[in-house]
């Protein structure tokens, strides 16, 4: 089933957005500049903690826990142990030895979904037309149908069961005590196979009228698994499991904790697995790197799009003749790209400057060295190229 709706945008509603989107376009692009300058500081910091983390960090048995290390950055590496057992108090499904239980709940539901076309108008009005499709879908989210453009025939109810994780509230790994989220954090899932008396129980708490069933180990809610209707659940269980484990942190007591560095920044690096602490470091010097970009990039992006709303309103202005603003749009695309080139940089460069002073300037040095050896260098192969050669000339002798 299909939708459609035409509405027609005058050009001084046009305009008032036009404004409107300047005035974001500003805040925009501040916004984005801060967060580009705020990275630089963040990367740097966390670098240098990593530096002085890898410097003072002490391997630890993790069988034995050493009094010698107390408030030490240690390194530690064991099996992981459960502190107590967890299970989904709702519906009494245990899992012995698991670090996590996930209740996953999806259901089928109608989902709305649109596409415009704009076409402009002679005097800068336009028409948008939309059109409203709905489909059907498993989710794990409920999709609110009073928010559909045609709520009528797409009511999806409420969730009769809702979706749930446990957690230990903590977990050893050797002698050492850590926080169960941490831990659970690096484990892999598995499923939980229900049984029937799993399901008869879980019937008798749910609050529905539609049939509860085992279906492949796990719940279905509803008539049959093969045709569902909108309002039918599945429910799944999984639980978290983790053998061993790696952590860097601060020794505390019997505990690892976050270890503060001088510089403010606090250092707690974990890994599924056996990991030694330079390969942990390393890890964490390259994850480091890579948000870094991230952020580099996010803040690029806002500063072009926030530029692009701040020229938006020359486009309105343009679209009193519709060709006319297609192309200013265009130019101003380009414009914001050109600008984006610029202050992006700029603001990474500030950046720099105020955090790695005396590196960006041994840089700037550099490159200045390297500009006036390259200019001397050139100079000189020209005055080599036009100084005065000797020349002999050969005459030719006569016979007596």
């Amino acid at each position: 089933m299909t939708y459609t709706e035409t509405t027609r945008t005058s050009w001084f509603a046009k305009l008032k957005n036009g404004l409107v989107g300047t005035l974001i376009g500003i805040v925009l692009i501040l916004v984005a500049i801060y967060f580009l300058f705020w990275n630089e500081g963040r990367a740097i910091q966390t670098y240098r903690a990593l530096v002085e983390g890898a410097g003072l960090v002490v391997s630890a048995d993790s069988a034995n826990v050493s009094p010698a290390n107390e408030g030490k950055l240690v390194h530690i590496t064991g099996p992981v142990k459960a502190d107590s057992m967890i299970s989904d108090q709702q519906f009494g499904i245990r899992a012995d030895g698991a670090l996590r239980i996930n209740r996953e709940v999806e259901m089928y539901q109608w989902k709305e979904k649109s596409e415009s076309k704009t076409e402009k108008n002679v005097g800068g009005s336009e028409d948008t037309t939309t059109t409203y499709s709905y489909s059907k879908e498993w989710s794990t989210r409920r999709n609110d149908s009073s928010n559909f453009k045609v709520p009528g025939g797409h009511e999806n109810p409420d969730f009769a069961v809702s979706s749930s994780v446990q957690t230990v509230e903590s977990a050893h790994v050797g002698a050492y005590k850590l926080d169960g989220a941490r831990i659970a954090s690096l484990g892999d899932e598995a499923a939980i196979p229900l049984t029937q008396a799993d399901v008869d129980r879980m019937a008798d708490s749910i609050a529905t009228t539609r049939p509860v069933k085992l279906n492949q180990g796990e719940v279905y809610i509803g008539n049959s698994a093969t045709s569902p209707q909108i309002g039918d659940l599945r429910v799944r269980f999984e639980r978290t499991d983790l053998a061993e484990a790696s952590f860097v942190g601060k020794q505390q007591g019997d505990s690892i904790v976050g270890y503060t560095t001088s510089n403010g920044r606090e250092i707690f690096l974990s890994a599924a697995g056996k990991k030694d602490a330079p390969a942990m470091f390393d890890q964490a010097q390259t994850e480091n790197t890579i948000i870094t970009w991230v952020i580099r990039a996010a803040g690029l992006v806002g500063i072009f799009i926030g530029f692009q709303l701040f020229l938006g309103l020359f486009g309105v202005v343009g679209d009193l003749i519709p060709f006319i603003g297609s192309l200013v749009r265009g130019g101003t695309a380009i414009i914001a790209l050109v600008l984006t080139l610029i202050v992006g940089p700029v603001a990474i460069a500030i950046g720099w400057f105020a955090y790695r002073p005396l590196l960006a300037i041994g840089i700037i040095a550099g490159g200045v060295l390297i500009a006036v050896a390259v200019i001397f260098l050139r100079r000189k192969g020209a005055a080599t190229a036009v100084a005065p050669t000797e020349r002999v000339v050969l005459g030719r002798g006569t016979g007596a």
